[in-house]
């Protein structure tokens, strides 16, 4: 498996805005195990994503998806930092299963 953790920041506050685009390419993405957006408790226009996938390259290829795109041209334009990342390698856990985590 594969992980990631990053932050993003939004222009100021546009942060629900940002976190409902990335929210919105979620649908149909091959690989994908996990994906939670989550506001940062001390700023609410930093968000925090971590993603589970079954693979590096099912991420990779999320990314050249038409939904996922289309996302990221929305969010573009309001992000104001791309902040930390990190790659982690699962091993074990409890993961979503089913339904939408609203």
């Amino acid at each position: 498996m594969y992980g990631l953790i990053g932050s993003i920041t939004a222009a100021t506050g546009k942060g629900e805005e940002l976190g409902a685009y990335l929210l919105e390419g979620l649908r149909d993405m091959p690989g994908n195990i996990v994906y939670i957006v989550g506001r940062d408790p001390a700023n609410a226009d930093k968000l925090w994503i971590t993603e589970v996938w079954d693979n590096a390259e099912s991420h990779r290829n999320s990314l050249k998806l038409p939904q996922v795109q289309a996302a990221i041209a929305k969010a573009r334009p309001i992000i104001a930092a791309m902040g930390d990342r990190q790659e982690f390698l699962p091993f074990g856990g409890v993961g979503l299963t089913g339904g939408e985590m609203k």
